[in-house]
This record gives structure tokens, C-alpha cells and sequence, in this order.
């Protein structure tokens, strides 16, 4: 037979009143659900800004404006004080899922951001992490009452083919910088003027901790290519001197280390023919897809081409094609960036046509 736990009484009066550790109840209208942080740099203070999305009131569903605050501090902690202070809900970080880093911050070093993230009990390494070509606070700015975190969700895709950028995550981005020496991150323009909006600006790539410069147009694709998550796009071309249209619907990148430690890269391309004023030969297929496979093997070179500028293996192309050979890995690992610079990769391209 059990026999009883005798409880203290001083224990059980803890217990009771909520004293000691156990977190202090709120209300969750007393609080404010912080979902977007933006972090610019610039002289010895960082600048932190910070939304919600439109917040609920009352029982009858009421919708409130989102809330923006910024905040300077010396450190990322001191500002996150501050910006308790000018609220008068308690400002919660544990549903930040969108993490905007401004271009000065991101030239200056992202590992300070990312290592309070990592640090962070509320924060962690899960939330979407965007470079802003620009300011971090007008971009959190430009999403006004209804809060920008929306708008971020549109522009990025997780894995899935879309019309939007690749997705990347804190812990991503971080674990690449530490393993590979270099990242990329999708990056944001903001659009001035009345009703300013957040686009599409292409992928910031990181070499070390810091900025090295932004992919956009045919490179920012060939990226995707290259990532093997390629976003749906159009390509216009002429096939007997008539316009026909094609839809590029998917995608996948294959390489390998050759025998002197170069890169073999496979390109995959599915497509399909779209609009066209009449159906088109077979001869004429076959010189569309040859177009189709130039343009994007076009858009790969290039991309290579900047990224071995820049000596930032971002997609971890050497570490893939070390799984087909791993005793070249061995050989070239070490210096793997410098011989990604200097050996120009073997690059096909196949194209899968859909009339």
C-alpha cells in the first residue's frame, strides 16, 4: 500500500502563490507578440526594430494596429531593454520568426546577431533570417499597421517550387558559416514612396561573417539552380521568328570532385511550353529547348563566376561532390576556397520540354 506524501507547508504556500521560479501570469492582452526584428549597425550603437502583427482585443475580436518600436543600444541586450520601456505591454520575443539584418550591420559582421540568437532563451535559431539592401527599420517600417511578418511570408518559400525566394533559416545560415566558411540569404529592397513594400532583392552572400556582395537578376537564379530549388519563372524566346513562351517548373543540381579537384556540375531544367501562335515542329522543339538550355546554363556560369570572385563556396558545392570522392575532398579540403576560385567547374545543363 502507498503511503501519503506529506507536503510541506511552506512548500505548498510556494506553490500556491506562484512564488520563487515559476514565471509570473500574464494576461495575453498585457502582452505584446513581437513577430519581426530588424538590426542595423552603424557607429558603436545598434539600432533595434521591432513589430507585431494587427493584435486582438476585447472578446469581440477588435483588431489593434500593429505595434513598431525602435530602440539604440551599445549591445543587442541593451537595446532589447529599452525597448521594454516604451511599451506599455510586456514586450515578449518568443514568437519573433523573422529576423531582418540591414546591409551596413550585415558588412560589419552577422556572428554578434547570431550568436544572441543562439543564446537567447526566448529567441533561438529558428526564425527566417533576410539581409535588407538598406535599413533593417525601414523595412520592418514598411509593413505600417498591419505589420510587415505577412508580407515576409509571401516573398519566401520553404522548399516548395514558387514565385518567391529561397528560405533560409538562423540555424542554417549559421551552421554553413561555421562549417563552410560562407552562406547566402535572400535579400529585401525596399520600394520608396507612398506605400512603400517590401520586394524581392535578390541573395546576399556572406563570406566569413560579412557581406560580400548580393546576387540578383540571372545570377540570383542561377543560385536557385545551383540550390537545386529553382523559382518558377518565364523565358521568353523566338522559334521561327515567332514569340513563344515557356515556364520553367522545375529543377536540380548534381556534382562531383574530378580526379584534380575540380567541380562536375549537373543541371536538370524541367519546362513547359506555355504560349505559343501555332504547334510547333519537331525540329522546332528541339531548338527551343536548346535555348532554354543555353539561357540557363548562361545564368549558372555566371553565378559561378561571381561566387569563385569572391572565393565563397555558399551552396557547399565542394562538400557535396565530396560524398562521390572522398579522398580528393581530403586532398583539397583544406583550401577548398581558394581551388573553388581558381578551377573553373564542368558545367551541363539538361532541359526536359513539355509541348
Amino acid at each position: 500500500m502507498r503511503k501519503a506524501i506529506a507536503v510541506p507547508a511552506l512548500l505548498l504556500s510556494v506553490l500556491l502563490t506562484g512564488c520563487g521560479q515559476l514565471p509570473y501570469p500574464r494576461e495575453m492582452e498585457d502582452m505584446a507578440l513581437l513577430r519581426t526584428m530588424g538590426v542595423d549597425g552603424g557607429g558603436d550603437a545598434l539600432t533595434v526594430t521591432v513589430s507585431t502583427g494587427p493584435r486582438a482585443r476585447g472578446l469581440q475580436g477588435d483588431r489593434e494596429p500593429a505595434l513598431i518600436l525602435s530602440a539604440q543600444g551599445g549591445s543587442l541586450s541593451a537595446a532589447a531593454l529599452t525597448l521594454q520601456s516604451l511599451s506599455d505591454s510586456y514586450v515578449f520575443f518568443g514568437y519573433v520568426d523573422q529576423l531582418l539584418l540591414g546591409e551596413d550591420l550585415a558588412r560589419d559582421g552577422v556572428s554578434p546577431v547570431l550568436d544572441y540568437f543562439a543564446r537567447d532563451v526566448e529567441l533561438g535559431l529558428g526564425a527566417r533570417i533576410w539581409v535588407v539592401r538598406g535599413t533593417a527599420r525601414g523595412a520592418v517600417e514598411s509593413g505600417g499597421d498591419q505589420g510587415v511578418d505577412s508580407r515576409l511570408t509571401t516573398l519566401c518559400t520553404d522548399g516548395e517550387m514558387g514565385v518567391s525566394a529561397i528560405s533560409r533559416r538562423m540555424g542554417e545560415v549559421y551552421a554553413n558559416l561555421l562549417e563552410q566558411g560562407s552562406s547566402y540569404v535572400p535579400a529585401l529592397t525596399v520600394m520608396e514612396g507612398e506605400g512603400a513594400a517590401l520586394v524581392d532583392g535578390g541573395y546576399a552572400v556572406l563570406k566569413g561573417d560579412r557581406l560580400a556582395g548580393f546576387l540578383e537578376g540571372e545570377e540570383a537564379r542561377g543560385l536557385e539552380l545551383l540550390a537545386g530549388k529553382p523559382s518558377a519563372h518565364v523565358l521568353e524566346e523566338t522559334v521561327g521568328g515567332e514569340p513563344v513562351t515557356v515556364r520553367v517548373s522545375g529543377g536540380s543540381a548534381a556534382c562531383r570532385l574530378t580526379d584534380e579537384g575540380g567541380l562536375s556540375l549537373t543541371c536538370r531544367v524541367t519546362a513547359r511550353l506555355t504560349e505559343h501562335s501555332r504547334p510547333l515542329t519537331g525540329e522546332e522543339l528541339e531548338e527551343l529547348e536548346q535555348q532554354v538550355r543555353l539561357r540557363e546554363e548562361a545564368r549558372v556560369r555566371g553565378t559561378l563566376d561571381r561566387l569563385r570572385g569572391w572565393e565563397a563556396d555558399c551552396l557547399g558545392l565542394g562538400a557535396k561532390g565530396a560524398l562521390t570522392a572522398p579522398g580528393v575532398w581530403s586532398r583539397v579540403r583544406e583550401d577548398w576556397s581558394r581551388t573553388f576560385a581558381r578551377r573553373e567547374p564542368e558545367v551541363t545543363v539538361r532541359v526536359e520540354l513539355h509541348p
